[in-house]
């Protein structure tokens, strides 16, 4: 996201660090590639404009030592920045019963980011319901039905009635069972009077703890009314920005909210349910910058991670062939290494081999099949296929009812050993520590075979 504006933040940054005097021709080169990069990224020119005056008063002042100022304009430029992107305030649910409404004009992405949550929650021990109040467009319950059922999330929809209190009355009892109720609700072309007052009685009936404007990206500078008026009709308590993976006018979406002092809660990164992550504008600044945004990572993980099950395999030392085949699925469901690379420290200006960025559907799906022409025990203790006198007609047998190669089976059992050796060596990894090249890549490589660290 925001690919061409954190090349040109970085090659800035790395410019004044380098710089042996910051001269006036220096310094207007330097702002004249902000400028551009900030106003093609969507960014509104008044701030653009109070950005760069800052900077080049600072770069200026005579006052203060050369060596000095470098790092004076670097952390300047930083902390407008963030100020630009607005304060980190994260959607808590606190009460006994959160109720999240969801709120937006059409094509925002509203059922889409309502599975989204729901699957980010759920995994995280919540017990969520999704309720499906767009009794307007057509498809919406059927899409909301296709999410939920995909996921394995539990809905409430009524196919046949088309009041939006009225199904919200019927539901209600049955509710009570979840703390997390995550509501989809009608949108419109605009913001019109219709809208405002659907709103607002369905706000009246449910009383929502929070009511959340979803908004996509590439709207650009379109977002700060948008926005403001949202707030001032239905007093929204926060946004969550889609699209973001798509756009590189993300910039304006975010500022906007920023500037109408309305917090983002996530933003939406890509179509797959795991493509959703918290809004942290220092974590944010920082994979822009090249700096890695490794709490985002453990966050990501953490999405499509068995908590119980990982802990007890890593605590007992001990994994099966379907373990193997987990964690890869559970790496490829989060994009595939390539999705991940800008979250770890060093990995920006990192060369990685091109084929540790793929995804490995493929490669799965033949271990799936291999797995199932294995015998119970062989599943559970692989070791057995290195016996010297039985291991060679095992891998034959095996290779034969899966139909693949004796070269496939033994790549599944490499993976196997390779896995097995790190988790005994996971508790090892710090992420507080700054990573060499070889770090990197070795780190890279855990990735892409699906390992998650203990503590994940």
């Amino acid at each position: 996201m925001l690919q061409k504006l954190g090349e040109v933040l970085r090659r800035a940054t790395n410019k004044i660090t380098n710089a042996i005097f910051l001269d006036k021709n220096f310094v207007d080169s330097i702002i004249k590639d902000l400028q551009r990069a900030l106003i093609e990224a969507d960014v509104s020119i008044p701030l653009v404009k109070q950005l760069s005056d800052k900077i080049r008063k600072a770069a200026l002042d005579k006052r203060i030592k050369e060596i000095e100022k470098k790092e004076h304009i670097i952390k300047l430029l930083h902390d407008e920045l963030i100020k630009i992107l607005g304060e980190y305030k994260q959607l808590k649910l606190e009460s006994k019963q959160n109720k999240i409404m969801l709120l937006g004009l059409y094509g925002a992405g509203k059922t889409t980011t309502i599975a989204k949550l729901g699957n980010y929650y759920s995994k995280r021990g919540k017990k969520v319901a999704l309720v499906g109040l767009d009794v307007h467009r057509p498809a919406a319950k059927e899409q909301l039905k296709q999410l939920a059922e995909k996921n394995k999330l539990t809905y409430f929809i009524d196919e046949k009635e088309g009041n939006a209190n009225k199904t919200w009355k019927k539901f209600k009892p049955k509710l009570k069972d979840y703390n997390t109720v995550l509501i989809d609700t009608a949108g419109r072309h605009n913001l019109d009077k219709n809208l405002v007052k659907e709103i607002k009685d369905l706000s009246k009936e449910i009383k929502p703890t929070e009511s959340v404007l979803v908004m996509p990206a590439d709207i650009g500078q379109a977002a700060k009314k948008q926005t403001q008026d949202f707030k001032d009709a239905v007093n929204i308590s926060g946004v969550i920005v889609t699209r973001m993976d798509s756009s590189a006018k993300g910039g304006g979406a975010l500022t906007a909210c920023a500037e109408t002092k309305a917090p983002v809660y996530f933003v939406g990164t890509g179509e797959k349910i795991n493509d959703i992550e918290e809004f942290e504008p220092e974590g944010f600044l920082s994979r822009l910058l090249g700096m890695g945004d490794l709490q985002s990572l453990i966050e990501k993980i953490r999405s499509v991670t068995d908590e119980k099950k990982s802990e007890k395999i890593i605590e007992g030392g001990k994994l099966t062939l379907e373990d193997v085949v987990e964690q890869v699925k559970s790496m490829n469901s989060l994009g595939g290494f390539d999705k991940l690379k800008s979250m770890i420290p060093g990995f920006s200006s990192a060369k990685i081999p091109d084929e540790l960025l793929g995804t490995q559907e493929e490669k799965i799906a033949k271990w799936e099949h291999i797995i199932k022409s294995m015998t119970p025990d062989e599943k559970r203790n692989p070791e057995i296929f290195d016996d010297k006198k039985t291991g060679i007609s095992r891998i034959n047998r095996v290779a034969k009812g899966a139909g693949v190669n004796n070269s496939e089976i033994r790549s599944l059992l490499k993976q196997y050993k390779m896995l097995s050796t790190m988790i005994k060596d996971s508790a090892s990894f710090d992420p507080s520590k700054s990573m060499n090249q070889k770090q990197i890549m070795k780190l890279a490589k855990k990735f892409m075979k699906g390992k998650k660290f203990k503590g994940f």
